[in-house]
């Protein structure tokens, strides 16, 4: 599979590394296709791995991986161009965040909306799932969370694109809860400060989510 990866940040290169070594196709964009971290990413990768414009690799990507701070998620789509990602799978792996005052970040979007649903509307034709935002880029492949599958949550409107996702989401390591429709990225998101907040306090950034149920 060829994938589109939008972001050259600690996610991105995660991520896209997941998928080069699963055997796929990577292509990591960024606005200038000269852009020193998705240069020195592909030379690291090998020949699966290449370099280009957010236009490029949205064009290139099957699939399509949104990767870059979610307050930036507009300007970086523009640039994508969205008839390039017409139809496509795109996971939305950003959580709006807002570093004005420090840390812990608070959330620039919440409560009757979100990145996911503005990545949605930005984007109609597009089948978009939220995934990925809930724990950092270090245990977003194949955790070692101590014999522990931990949960992915996500979010959606399109079954077919999240069955797509949790097939990834097996393969990375990971058991899946579906949430629901899109609009349940308000819900996500703010999981994501919950992760942060616990790191922060703790000094270890080592942690997942895990649903257990009743017994």
């Amino acid at each position: 599979m060829k994938v589109g990866m939008l972001g050259t940040g600690t996610v991105g290169q995660a991520l896209g590394s997941a998928f080069i070594a699963l055997g796929h196709e990577v292509m990591m964009g960024s606005r200038a296709a000269a852009n020193e971290n998705a240069v020195a990413w592909a030379g690291r990768e090998g020949e699966r791995a290449t370099a280009g414009t957010f236009t490029d690799a949205a064009a290139f990507g099957e699939l399509v991986v949104l990767a870059t701070r979610g307050v930036e998620n507009e300007a970086v789509l523009r640039l994508a161009g969205p008839a390039n990602l017409t139809g496509k799978v795109l996971i939305d792996t950003t959580n709006p965040l807002d570093f004005s005052q420090g840390m812990p970040p608070k959330l620039a979007i919440g409560h009757t909306d979100s990145a996911g649903e503005q990545v949605q509307r930005l984007l109609p034709a597009a089948r978009v799932v939220k995934a990925f935002n809930i724990v950092g880029s270090g245990l977003m492949f194949r955790p070692d969370l101590g014999g522990l599958r931990g949960d992915m949550f996500i979010a959606g409107n399109d079954d077919g694109a999240k069955a797509t996702v949790r097939q990834i989401l097996d393969q990375f390591g990971w058991d899946t809860i579906d949430l629901g429709g899109i609009e349940a990225s308000r819900y996500l998101e703010p999981m994501c400060l919950a992760w942060v907040t616990h790191a922060a306090r703790t000094g270890a950034w080592n942690h997942a989510w895990k649903l257990l149920p009743a017994r």
